[in-house]
């Protein structure tokens, strides 16, 4: 049988930091974070990694890795993520991947899509062809090429029946036969919990949170940030970002904690459709609990696996 690995993924804000830490306690075991801006040095505040006692108490994997101006994807992420999965194994714990960012956590639980790249002339022939005959054509044509990939698009969806079109073409195999060559998950049981909030309340929980960065020095922490010439990636990352034009004079800084608090709900609102998709994930239901001890306590009772792990 395979070995577990324990998945506990969510929304931003939602709390699953400080059950994270109770759960590696209580198992003994490490934590992989799966969050794409927590691989960034000198970005604390903004991605909200766990405080300095937190990482002392725990041991975390994936945080503070890089420096601003490198680049992650999600390949890495499962190249790196399995090797530290492997060593916990063979040390007989149980590893406790944690967050936000759903291609990560995809990447290792479903594996990655490893077709051919964009062809630009291609994709201009396919558009020409869509002006002159519609989107009915490109569609019935897809589904004369790759009816398996037809039935899961919308015909509507102009942008994917073009990409598969685009595989078929370039490729020499349907973008069915490439996902099922290359999307193969990675050889452990996977253990998906996920944490779920009313969405007023994690509305609130953000905007108290972005007020709680702000007051604990986010924009010096930028003003730091951009002194280092950073990425455009790490630029790109909720806060920053706002906080950049802030300082670049481009907006305010009331305008600024506001963009942070908007674009952040809308981010949450997201992370949500693309977790929804995921199977197997049991969902626990923590509207209204916000100690990190009562979390913990509901989350064993919901997800029965984890219990029996912790106490077997």
């Amino acid at each position: 049988m395979n070995k577990p690995v324990i998945i506990l993924l969510g929304p931003t804000a939602v709390g699953k930091t400080g059950v994270s830490i109770l759960l590696a306690r209580a198992l003994n075991t490490e934590i992989i974070s799966a969050d794409s801006m927590q691989v960034y040095r000198h970005m604390d505040i903004g991605t909200a990694k766990p405080s300095p006692a937190e990482l002392k108490d725990v041991p975390h994997h994936l945080i503070n890795i890089l420096s601003p101006d490198q680049t992650f994807s999600a390949g890495m992420f499962r190249e790196e993520s399995t090797k530290i999965i492997n060593g916990l194994h063979a040390g007989n714990k149980v590893p406790i991947v944690v967050g936000g960012t759903g291609l990560y956590i995809r990447s290792l639980t479903q594996g990655l899509f490893e077709g051919p790249s964009a062809d630009w002339a291609t994709r201009k022939e396919l558009k020409e062809e869509e002006r002159i005959y519609g989107k009915e054509y490109l569609y019935r044509r897809l589904q004369n090429i790759d009816a398996e990939a037809a039935a899961k698009i919308n015909p509507a969806d102009s942008r994917r029946i073009i990409r598969a079109l685009e595989v078929a073409v370039q490729g020499g195999k349907t973008i069915s036969e490439f996902h099922a060559a290359s999307t193969r998950p990675g050889p452990y049981h996977f253990i998906r919990t996920g944490l779920f909030r009313e969405r007023k309340e994690l509305y609130g929980l953000i905007e108290r949170r972005v007020d709680r960065m702000v007051e604990g020095g986010l924009l010096q922490e930028t003003e730091r940030l951009l002194e280092t010439n950073p990425g455009r990636t790490a630029m790109q990352a909720l806060g920053y970002k706002e906080m950049g034009m802030c300082l670049r004079g481009d907006i305010g800084l009331e305008e600024a904690v506001g963009l942070i608090k908007k674009r952040t709900k809308m981010y949450a609102k997201r992370q949500y459709t693309w977790f929804k998709k995921e199977p197997d994930v049991q969902w626990v239901d923590i509207t209204g609990v916000m100690d990190p001890r009562k979390i913990f306590e509901k989350v064993l009772n919901d997800v029965a696996i984890l219990g029996k792990l912790i106490y077997s």
